[in-house]
């Protein structure tokens, strides 16, 4: 059956082009609010104009990013009724309550008091607009934590029971506070936070590559050089620590991110190599010896167990190849955040050379994220609700024709979408940095 007539296969492309989207937005707006509390806050201090036009320039980049969320949002919601009616027939006693909970708690805090942050300057108190912006922040992180914690639980369900076929929870405490949550809520948070430092750092030197020489470009310069080379080195500690919950709750997937076809100890690091499950083996072999079983279990001779052992595992290459991108792209922050900071801190701001490539990596975290969700996700398969749920079992019988036009349209629809909010982010840029050099040659 080729690829345009398997139902199953474009159902799952097309929440993949859904969720690709949408995470794009939140992975934005639950760090970019605090960074605008941040700006608040050093707004109210003495000499804080610059920080006030840093606040009125990003929390349009906020807006937009809000209203982009929510109407993808939106749509990926559908596909829960039209293409996966079988997830909440065995799971909706679970995860209907945590998105319930993540609208009423979330969603609404955010909703009504971006108004405020964004019309309410001269018409309500500093006080007021200072409690405004800490609830939208507080707001976008409950977001993040009751949706980490249904997609974790996803991961490692516990705390339920199966009743008639049903999954109902036994201890709420437990559905939510699941083994992998801690380590997936921090690691998003991590990534969300690398995202908006990169995209400050990139914006800003797009700015000063213009010749703008605005004390509030090069203050958000400074703070996204800085909040970049502080969170990525926690980030790779954090990753480490997620890496062995997965491999002792999801040994299967370790062994996919890995290519390892046979338990082995003192398993090899795999830099490269290119998958191949119809031999099940692998090609192209680039390794380091006994690395993958140090990094992984901590010891040289730590034991992983293969694909081979396990009746069902996820699709190698995917997983392989996404894990691998998410490294690179994070040792690759490593490297230009610690060199932007050091001279930062040394001469005031990057050199040109160094702004230029913070420029180039104004979406890195976008690319970050994007292959870490992937591996999250693929990972899973061919589980919808690990060990609880098949994908397969989930899926609704609409016709594949159907699908294969509902996906071309979205895929064509979020194309347009993405071009437009990166010539809107830099056509905001450019517009405040004319603002701003009016402003300062008056």
């Amino acid at each position: 059956m080729s690829a345009l007539a398997d139902p199953l296969l474009l159902a799952r492309l097309q929440f993949a082009a859904n969720i690709s989207f949408h995470i794009l937005f939140p992975s934005i707006n639950m760090a970019l609010a605090w960074v605008l509390l941040y700006f608040k806050l050093r707004g109210r201090a003495n000499d804080g104009a610059r920080w006030q036009a840093a606040y009125g320039t990003w929390v349009k980049v906020f807006a937009l990013s809000f209203a982009l969320g929510v109407v993808s949002g939106v749509t990926m919601s559908f596909q829960f009724g039209t293409n996966w009616p079988g997830y909440m027939q065995r799971v909706g006693n679970i995860a209907g309550p945590l998105l319930g909970y993540e609208v009423l708690t979330a969603f609404f805090l955010e909703a009504t008091f971006l108004g405020v942050m964004l019309f309410g300057r001269g018409r309500v108190s500093e006080r007021m607009h200072l409690l405004a912006t800490v609830l939208v922040a507080v707001g976008t992180s409950l977001s993040a934590f009751w949706i980490l914690a249904l997609n974790s639980w996803m991961q490692t369900p516990a705390g339920y029971v199966m009743i008639d076929g049903q999954a109902h929870a036994a201890s709420w405490w437990a559905v939510i506070f699941n083994p992998s949550f801690p380590y997936r809520l921090t690691h998003m948070l991590l990534a969300s936070g690398l995202t908006v430092a990169f995209l400050l750092a990139g914006l800003s030197s797009y700015r000063r590559l213009r010749g703008e020489r605005s004390t509030e470009v090069a203050a958000t310069l400074r703070t996204g050089v800085l909040l970049a080379a502080a969170l990525i080195p926690v980030q790779i500690f954090i990753g480490d620590l997620h890496g062995l919950n997965t491999l002792e709750h999801q040994p299967a997937k370790i062994a996919a991110m890995e290519a390892i076809w046979d338990t082995e100890r003192g398993a090899d690091l795999r830099l490269f190599a290119w998958p191949d499950e119809r031999t099940r083996s692998n090609r192209f072999e680039i390794t380091i010896p006994d690395a993958a079983s140090l990094i992984l279990t901590h010891h040289w001779n730590g034991e992983l167990r293969g694909l081979n052992s396990f009746p069902d595992h996820p699709p190698v290459a995917p997983l392989f190849f996404a894990f691998r991108i998410m490294v690179g792209v994070g040792l690759l922050m490593l490297a230009v955040s610690w060199l932007a900071a050091w001279q930062t801190l040394r001469r005031g701001e990057p050199t040109a050379l160094v702004q230029r490539g913070l420029l180039v990596m104004t979406f890195s975290g976008w690319l970050a994220v994007l292959a870490g969700w992937y591996t999250t996700e693929i990972g899973r398969q061919p589980w919808l609700v690990y060990g609880v749920l098949k994908t397969a079992d989930a899926a609704s019988d609409v016709p594949a024709s159907m699908i294969a036009l509902s996906l071309g349209l979205y895929l064509t629809l979020y194309a347009v979408l993405i071009v437009a909010y990166v010539w809107v982010l830099f056509y905001m840029a450019r517009k405040a940095g004319t603002a701003q050099g009016t402003v300062e040659g008056v």
